[in-house]
């Protein structure tokens, strides 16, 4: 096809997406116009209320320990299970790709403070590692309402390497519902659309098992 008229194609259809977005902004605009006064108070006193609600939410959210990241002994599991409705367990050991995995939650945890993000020392937590049959490390246990409704074994299904970026690993975990893939962190917002990467080694080990 000649190049003229593939670039005259793209023209148009640049111009219906620009007209569709004016149309829909005069759309919302003619319907502030036709709203009284009393309509823009309740409007206001709505959103209000809505913040309101939302900081009350992060307040207790932070006041369980979510927005952080940080080891809990295996006796501390199931209460931290209990009171948060949606966590993300990290079983590790002392190895690359642990770190590795540590620095993803790290900051996953700052951006998503609806879910309390926490790990565990596999060969100081026996029992809770036979209990949920864990095996590689790392593997995160992704609980939501008490109960462990789904595992990410190694980096597998991250690629199968180390080099995985912390949007991967995130759509993975909003995948299993345990985030809400918009975040509820103030950190989120300022969120740059790059791929974040922790690779600091040539290392390519990707998992270990106990």
């Amino acid at each position: 096809m000649d190049q003229s008229i593939v670039g005259q194609i793209l023209e148009k259809q640049v111009l219906s997406v620009a007209k569709a977005v004016e149309d829909k902004l005069d759309e919302q605009i003619a319907a502030l116009d036709r709203l009284d006064p009393d309509d823009i108070e309740a409007l206001r006193e709505r959103r209000i209320l809505q913040m309101r609600r939302a900081a009350e939410r992060r307040a207790k959210w932070r006041a369980l320990g979510h927005g952080e990241y940080g080891e809990v002994p295996e006796k501390e599991f199931f209460a931290a299970a209990k009171a948060s409705d949606r966590l993300v367990c990290h079983f590790y050991r002392d190895n690359w790709p642990c770190k590795v995995m540590d620095k993803h939650l790290s900051i996953l945890a700052k951006q998503h403070v609806e879910t309390r993000f926490v790990k565990v020392h596999a060969e100081k937590a026996p029992f809770l590692t036979e209990k949920l049959r864990i095996v590689v490390l790392p593997t995160l246990a992704l609980v939501k309402n008490t109960k462990v409704e789904d595992y990410v074994v190694g980096f597998d299904e991250l690629g199968g390497k180390d080099d995985f970026s912390s949007e991967d690993l995130e759509e993975r975990l909003a995948k299993a519902q345990v985030i809400f893939l918009d975040g509820e962190g103030p950190a989120h917002a300022s969120k740059q659309a790059t791929k974040r990467s922790v690779r600091q080694s040539d290392t390519g080990n990707s998992s270990d098992s106990e």
